[in-house]
């Protein structure tokens, strides 16, 4: 399993726009083969930025997403909206605690 974690800030302008395409793709991202987990995250301090914390079967199952149309689609209308260049990291979990 592979956890991908990805960190973008929005103008302010762009915040409303950036929900309304994640409402609309999120089951559609979620459901894409290979996805097993999907959460969005906002930063208390800072609202602009927000964070997508999903997990991924394997490596080669976040590459075919990153490849797919519906991510070309999704990061086409995202993109645009950046205030900051996003930062994207591939993690294991190595422990879990509740």
């Amino acid at each position: 399993m592979l956890i991908r974690i990805v960190k973008m800030g929005f103008h302010q302008q762009n915040i409303e726009v950036f929900l309304q395409n994640f409402e609309k793709n999120k089951t559609k991202i979620r459901a894409f083969e290979g996805c097993t987990f999907l959460e969005l995250y906002r930063d208390k301090n800072d609202t602009s930025i927000f964070f997508t914390y999903s997990y991924w079967k394997s490596d080669e199952a976040l590459e075919n997403y990153r490849e797919s149309e519906l991510f070309k689609s999704v990061w086409s209308k995202v993109k645009p909206l950046f205030s900051i260049r996003p930062e994207a990291w591939s993690v294991d979990k190595l422990e879990r605690l509740e």
